[in-house]
């Protein structure tokens, strides 16, 4: 292990949750803190091959279910911009309010195909005073890609981004 003063492609889950601490103090906004946090995650993390975030909608149109919204993101764009509650692993997640980890998604049937490379995915929920706003996506080429520290670092940082609308909403 070298610690250079450039962190390293692939740095330990430590180095990057420090990094993601220094953004939190550092970002002026919560939506340059999002838009800091995939790209740290996605530069960093080798096998993070498309993190973004989707912020659930405040209204529908009508009797539409609620959506959840693209926010900021890193990786191939996605045709996914809008994806209703009910739909998908991500629809899933925002709705039962827990992490999901898939790690093969061609056997999870609510997978929404976004790109035909992504082998597994990591969906957690983003809370503001205990309701889901939004959360945090993270999409691999690698199957089985997110383990145990993974899960801790990527629930990490939708904790922040809580924390931080939190802050805004009182």
């Amino acid at each position: 292990m070298t610690h250079g003063h450039s962190m390293p492609p692939g740095s330990t889950f430590a180095d990057v949750k420090k990094e993601i601490d220094r953004i939190n103090q550092a970002a002026g906004s919560v939506e340059d803190f999002m838009w800091e946090t995939v790209k740290l995650l996605h530069d960093r993390m080798l096998k993070y091959n498309w993190v973004g975030f989707y912020m659930l909608e405040d209204k529908s149109p009508g009797s539409q279910p609620r959506m959840l919204a693209l926010g900021p993101f890193q990786g191939a764009m996605t045709p996914h911009t809008h994806i209703p509650l009910n739909q998908g692993i991500c629809g899933a997640a925002a709705t039962t309010g827990k992490t999901i980890v898939v790690d093969d998604v061609t056997l999870d049937n609510r997978y929404l195909a976004c790109s035909t490379e992504t082998k597994s995915e990591i969906v957690v929920p983003v809370f503001v005073r205990s309701n889901v706003v939004g959360e945090l996506d993270v999409d691999s080429h690698f199957p089985a890609a997110f383990g145990d520290e993974d899960r801790k670092l990527v629930e990490y940082c939708a904790s922040l981004v809580g924390k931080q609308l939190e802050k805004i909403a009182e």
